[in-house]
């Protein structure tokens, strides 16, 4: 009889717990159910991608990613970021009903040079399974107007400082017109007729020397009508009547006050004779032990005692400067790091 009892209880525990268990499956089921059938936005796009292909260099190129909301609530879009300032997206409004379509514009301007790019823009929402979307374009940036030479090396002697003659040809065999031409400090210009269209164009430029010597790095910007290369740069550069080297005299392992002997060298780049008028040391860190005149320049022997490196926090710098007669100073810097406490010279 008590077996019999125990066995009818062990049967009414099992199939509690049997309807305790069919119970929770059941109400996780509809809670689940429920969470499905939730509003909900969806943003969904025809592409991720976009391609532009070759492009000119200076262009502004455009292009479109449409997206629907797919879901059952109201899409709301955040703010958009790309990259840089060449990369700029425009969305007419932020925010689509159920169903509803829309198309965000990306507009890329391409730079001066040549090359491959790729640029990513981010869109937030409110898309909880998207929370953010990655768009990307790709281009190759082509040159549709090349130039020769590839920059200009001019001289401070000769004639018309030997700027050689700018070709511009169009690869793609588009007509073009010359719209501006202009250099930095106005060193370099140059004629044309703005009313002419070709394939081909070779430029004359002129060199005000005056100018050059005030300015002797730049560049050239040549404006076009061409649809897809609005603008060619050309950098120019001139040799300077000086050389000096080396340019920078370092010091390595220096001690406080331990004077460290170093040579310098100034040499004239047009095999002309000058001299020096006066030598400085702007902390006084730098003294000339001697000044010896050579071919087309001079050589110095310079003795750099480096100060007391307490408040240096391990390093020191100064600088020398050699003063032509006809007035040009040339500026060498003399620096270096001090030995460390406990190391040993390597001098």
């Amino acid at each position: 009889m008590l077996r019999l009892v125990i066995y009818m209880r062990i049967l009414t525990l099992g199939a509690a717990c049997l309807l305790a268990v069919s119970m929770g499956t059941q109400l996780a089921m509809a809670g689940t159910a429920a969470k499905a059938g939730r509003p909900a936005p969806e943003i969904t796009f025809e592409k991720l991608i976009h391609d532009f292909g070759e492009i000119g260099t200076g262009t502004a190129n455009t292009c479109e990613f449409k997206f629907t909301n797919t879901g059952n609530a109201s899409l709301k879009i955040g703010q958009i970021k790309c990259p840089c300032g060449c990369t700029v997206p425009r969305l007419p409004k932020t925010k689509y009903a159920p169903g509803e379509s829309g198309a965000l514009k990306i507009t890329y301007r391409a730079g001066s040079y040549p090359g491959s790019i790729t640029k990513s823009c981010t869109v937030p929402s409110n898309d909880k399974k998207s929370h953010t979307v990655i768009l990307s374009i790709k281009a190759k940036v082509v040159m549709k107007v090349g130039h020769q030479p590839e920059r200009l090396n001019l001289l401070l002697k000769g004639e018309n400082a030997g700027c050689p003659d700018i070709t511009l040809t169009s690869f793609d065999k588009q007509p073009f017109a010359i719209k501006n031409f202009k250099s930095t400090g106005d060193v370099i210009t140059a004629d044309y007729d703005s009313l002419v269209k070709a394939t081909k164009f070779v430029l004359k430029p002129k060199v005000d020397n005056e100018k050059l010597r005030k300015g002797l790095r730049g560049q050239v910007e040549i404006g076009l009508t061409h649809p897809e290369c609005k603008t060619v740069r050309i950098v120019f550069d001139t040799l300077p009547k000086f050389k000096v080297d080396p340019r920078l005299v370092y010091v390595r392992n220096a001690e406080p006050k331990k004077p460290v002997k170093k040579k310098v060298s100034v040499f004239s780049n047009y095999g002309e004779d000058f001299e020096i008028e006066s030598t400085s040391s702007k902390k006084g860190t730098v003294k000339v032990l001697t000044q010896k005149k050579v071919r087309n320049g001079y050589e110095f022997e310079l003795q750099i005692t480096p100060l007391d490196a307490k408040a240096k926090r391990g390093a020191f710098t100064d600088v020398f400067s050699v003063k032509i007669k006809d007035g040009q100073q040339l500026q060498i810097t003399c620096c270096g790091i001090y030995l460390r406490k406990g190391a040993k010279s390597s001098r």
